[in-house]
């Protein structure tokens, strides 16, 4: 059965109409309201990526360019391979690793001081549907993280996908409020690299 449709009405463009920009008028949200309102979908902006052998300036630089503090490391078949955030690349890590190493910051590549993908744990965006804002900030104070990765299901011959990102600053900008996450380390090697050990 076909069905008809009908054409739209059409109007005038007013004098001095302007147009929209990403970012403009960001929807203020609540506490309350639903999580998936405060989640970057990469269904519709694309994400940020890099290659596992980036140059950590080069990695820098995108962050800069995109406005982001996160990017996902990738192969050329769209795999996630790990993660890097604006703390690894410009924090005292990369100084550390060069300092251990005996280089220079300019030889460390993306590969040296991302999170690889085994050791992330991510949200399902099936368990989100219902959830709000708060339980989203909830969890990355716990976590003591400033980001979530959400992906949909994976198994039964599915490939699991990122399909967004939680950043806790974005919420904190849309809440209008500052949201405080800690980085908490959670391996013993992390809490004897915190305390210099």
């Amino acid at each position: 059965m076909k069905r008809e449709y009908h054409p739209l009405s059409a109007h005038r463009l007013e004098n001095g109409a302007r147009y929209h920009q990403p970012g403009e008028d960001p929807e203020r949200v609540r506490i309350d309201s639903p999580a998936l309102a405060v989640m970057t979908d990469l269904r519709q902006i694309p994400a940020a990526t890099i290659d596992l052998e980036a140059p950590l300036d080069a990695a820098s630089r995108f962050m800069i360019r995109r406005g982001v503090r996160l990017l996902l490391v990738t192969d050329d078949d769209r795999q996630v391979l790990g993660l890097i955030t604006s703390n690894e690349v410009s924090g005292e890590k990369a100084v550390q690793f060069a300092l251990e190493r005996g280089i220079k910051r300019q030889e460390i590549r993306v590969r040296d001081l991302m999170t690889p993908r085994e050791q992330l744990e991510v949200l399902l965006h099936a368990d989100l549907i219902h959830a709000e804002v708060g339980h989203v900030v909830a969890t990355l104070k716990h976590a003591g993280r400033q980001h979530a990765l959400v992906t949909d299901l994976g198994g039964e011959g599915k490939v699991q996908a990122v399909r967004g990102i939680f950043s806790a600053s974005q919420i904190a900008r849309q809440l209008g409020m500052s949201i405080q996450t800690t980085e908490v380390a959670h391996t013993f090697a992390e809490i004897g690299a915190a305390l210099g050990r």
